[in-house]
């Protein structure tokens, strides 16, 4: 069993993420900054599905590996697109 866990944004994500999905964080959290939005007190939740690593940030984005183990971004303004 792998347990999940909650950190800030801004800090450094946890060791057991994937290098791909640090990358994919420092991207996401780079460009929030870049359109100046205010992040204070948000954070990302790691959680196991499956025995894969899954990130979700507080205003729904989520980071999973595909099958390739390439990091994917969902973010929740594409998913009201698609409605």
């Amino acid at each position: 069993m792998q347990l999940g866990r909650r950190w800030n944004v801004g800090t450094d994500a946890p060791g057991q993420l994937p290098e791909a999905m640090v990358v994919a964080v420092r991207e996401v959290e780079d460009e929030l900054v870049s359109e100046s939005v205010d992040t204070t007190g948000w954070g990302w939740t790691l959680t196991f599905l499956e025995g894969k690593p899954m990130v979700a940030l507080d205003d729904g984005t989520s980071i999973h590996l595909d099958d390739a183990g390439h990091a994917q971004v969902t973010n929740p303004d594409d998913a009201a697109e698609e409605d």
